[in-house]
């Protein structure tokens, strides 16, 4: 009896399934499927259940392996009409036991490599004759009454064990290997089934004992909070615009009335692709009035820039500096009235590395066009952008300067631990923009750092987190939630 009263804990341990295989094993070597009927279990549960109690010692599994014919596809076709060689003759017998090549061909609708097989069968069996090119019974085959290849691919369909080296050759029949397994009950599994079925024993469970940590695929922070924001945006009615990572100077600054010779333009603050060089600018109207717009304010009351402006600088290719160039590519190709925009657009700016500075950032774009729309409109808009979806408690507005919105607005938020931090600049469309194109009302406009964004958000100091590859930082990292 000790050794049961040792065997306690692990029988306590025991899942319901191999409890119940234990009980279905009996002192005899038994099948699974035997196991399965006895047991009331699927088959796959006691293929689970008997390798556990293999690996716990409770029970043994022995396994035989062996060769069965199987019928291949073109078997069972010949099973269910006939094998070639008795289809031939019996098509030969209703033709009057006499027939041409060509006649017995067309009326058994056996393909050449079907019928010449039977040919070559039915005359080395003495079954048939030919003779000046006519094929004539012999009368043979008559006096049996089957054949012999006909049986065994019954034989075999019905699981029988013959010898069919003739189908193997002639593809009707294959080779599979057969792994039987039987299961039969140890010392130690006799004595965990005589205490199962004399003794109410619980499965007791270690809550506290310690579990393997699971790393789970999942995407990356910053990757749900982009996906969340932009859910959030199309749910509100935002319409997202398209966002390539190339666009032409015309887009980037021409059509947002920034003069050709303004130094943000230059290579030390924007980045130009060397091949290919230029790009392909919109119909010759609209880029005849981005033209006017910068050389006289166009059909606006502005007197524009007051110099000439180059079609060819225009063209010139670079990657996006700032997501405002997709609304200017929105505005060139058409908006509806009154309609709200928005794009999550990569950007690329000559810079330094920093915990709040990046190369290669992130923008959220946004703008919105109607008839009654004013500066408090857009002053509201980017505290609820401050507030709701980034968490900050603070938020403070400061005049800024773009050459393509004015008034013009800065926008900070306090970060718990860094301080005030900008991450936003808007402003209202100038009409030297929208006139020129053709757009009546006002529209308002933003560019927000969606990254600064973040790491309000994310709870993160230093902006290179977001991009972060460290798998220790990314499996510890909570699911964004907005």
């Amino acid at each position: 009896m000790a050794g049961k009263t040792g065997d306690l804990g692990r029988i306590r341990e025991l899942s319901d399934i191999e409890r119940k295989a234990i009980l279905g094993i009996g002192d005899s070597e038994k099948s699974f499927e035997e196991i399965a009927s006895e047991a009331a279990l699927s088959i796959d549960s006691v293929r689970r259940a008997c390798a556990w109690l293999a690996e716990k010692g409770f029970a043994k599994i022995s396994e035989t392996r062996s060769e069965k014919l199987f019928l291949t596809a073109a078997g069972k076709t010949a099973l269910e009409k006939g094998m070639p060689e008795n289809i031939f003759l019996e098509v030969l017998t209703k033709l009057g036991g006499k027939a041409g090549f060509k006649d017995l061909m067309e009326e058994s609708k056996l393909d050449v490599q079907e019928f010449n097989a039977a040919l070559g069968i039915n005359k080395k069996k003495a079954f048939i004759t030919i003779v000046n090119g006519v094929i004539e019974e012999t009368g043979v085959a008559k006096s049996q009454e089957t054949f012999e290849e006909q049986n065994l691919l019954e034989s075999i369909s019905e699981g029988k064990k013959v010898e069919a080296l003739e189908l193997f050759k002639r593809g009707l029949v294959e080779k599979k290997e057969f792994i039987e397994r039987k299961i039969s009950i140890t010392n130690s599994g006799k004595a965990a089934r005589e205490i199962l079925s004399t003794q109410k024993v619980s499965r007791e469970f270690d809550v506290e004992a310690p579990v393997p940590e699971l790393f789970l695929g999942k995407k990356a922070p910053y990757v749900q909070f982009l996906n969340q924001i932009r859910q959030k945006l199309v749910a509100l009615g935002f319409k997202e615009m398209n966002a390539p990572l190339i666009v032409p100077e015309f887009y980037n600054f021409d059509v947002l009335f920034q003069p050709q010779n303004h130094p943000a333009r230059a290579w030390t603050d924007t980045y130009h692709l060397k091949q290919p060089r230029f790009g392909v600018l919109p119909s010759a109207e609209k880029v005849k009035a981005v033209k006017a717009a910068h050389e006289n304010g166009g059909v606006s009351a502005s007197t524009g820039w007051r110099y000439n402006w180059n079609e060819e600088i225009a063209k010139r290719l670079m990657p996006a500096a700032h997501g405002t160039a997709h609304s200017a590519r929105q505005l060139v190709e058409g908006v509806e009235m009154p309609r709200k925009y928005f794009a999550i657009a990569r950007c690329f700016r000559p810079d330094v590395l920093d915990a709040t500075h990046l190369i290669e950032f992130n923008q959220l774009e946004g703008f919105i066009v109607g008839d009654d729309l004013n500066f408090g409109h857009l002053l509201g808009m980017l505290e609820e952008f401050a507030v709701e979806i980034a968490g900050a408690k603070k938020v403070k507005f400061i005049p800024d300067y773009y050459p393509f919105t004015e008034p013009s607005v800065q926008l900070s938020a306090k970060h718990p631990e860094m301080g005030w931090v900008e991450f936003a600049g808007a402003g209202m469309f100038r009409p030297e923009m929208l006139k020129n194109l053709g757009i009546k009302g006002e529209a308002i406009a933003w560019g927000i750092g969606i990254d600064r964004l973040a790491m309000f958000k994310l709870g993160t100091r230093d902006i290179r987190d977001l991009f972060s590859e460290n798998l220790g930082y990314l499996r510890k990292a909570k699911a964004v939630m907005l």
